[in-house]
């Protein structure tokens, strides 16, 4: 295979050989899951060494394209990314589906939800302001993070303020069919729109760490305010894998 690499061309090797692994992914001659060739083979195959085989894997995984596994090998990490429905996602709550849950059945895609913490705490400073409450104002918080065909997708944060979630199933793990939204309504809430600001940035250690994204991958920084009856009564702080996720909206004419 050394003539499929052009030694006369200003692309580095390594990245001739990145390039042609990751063609292979695209046509779909390795898919989701498919462990990639190992350096070894990319060593006898291209006739480069075993630093250039390992650079070219290395792109991939910096890529989002391709994870290592220690003591396994490399694998195609991409998975089809998910449709955010935007505002279609709210509209089922009746059903006893929330947000997440209408996505993912809308994608043909297995998921599950783990809650990370449920309790009281204070609020952060960008948060209280959206939330209409005093900084460090003691509020209700559900922090959660969300997998899709068990790959960590997404994290998020909810700031109630406690009047509103005060001995309800709110500041339970599990609040129930429909979510908290629906547990809003439940106490007569008319909910009126959602805003929601989006940014992309690099992610922290952190969040890194909770989504297991590779090196050099971006974030989707969502920040949504719920309001109900002239008032916000939620802040959601979500961190998305960007890899992960395709955003669609309705805008009216």
């Amino acid at each position: 295979m050394r003539d499929r690499i052009d030694p006369a061309s200003d692309r580095a090797v390594y990245r001739q050989i990145a390039d042609q692994l990751r063609a292979a992914v695209e046509r779909g001659d390795l898919g989701p899951g498919a462990q990639l060739p190992s350096e070894t083979r990319l060593v006898s195959e291209y006739g480069v060494s075993r630093v250039t085989a390992r650079r070219a894997l290395s792109v991939l995984v910096t890529d989002g394209l391709v994870v290592s596994e220690h003591g396994r090998g490399w694998f195609v990490r991409r998975r089809p990314p998910v449709k955010r429905l935007g505002s279609d996602r709210f509209t089922r709550r009746a059903e006893g589906k929330a947000a997440f849950t209408v996505d993912m059945e809308a994608n043909d895609r297995e998921f599950r939800v783990e809650v990370l913490y449920v309790g009281r705490g204070p609020i952060p400073d960008e948060a209280a302001a959206r939330l209409r409450v005093e900084a460090g104002s003691e509020v209700a918080i559900r922090r959660r993070r969300y997998f899709t065909d068990e790959q960590p997708v997404e994290t998020a944060t909810s700031y109630i303020p406690v009047s509103v979630a005060a001995g309800t199933p709110i500041e339970e793990p599990n609040p129930g069919p429909g979510g908290i939204y629906a547990r809003m309504e439940d106490q007569g809430m008319t909910f009126e729109r959602y805003d929601e600001e989006i940014v992309a940035r690099m992610p922290t250690s952190e969040e890194s760490r909770l989504l297991q994204l590779p090196p050099g991958s971006p974030v989707l920084h969502l920040v949504r305010t719920a309001i109900a009856d002239g008032r916000p009564v939620e802040v959601c702080d979500t961190v998305m894998d960007a890899a992960a996720f395709v955003l669609h909206y309705h805008l009216p004419a």
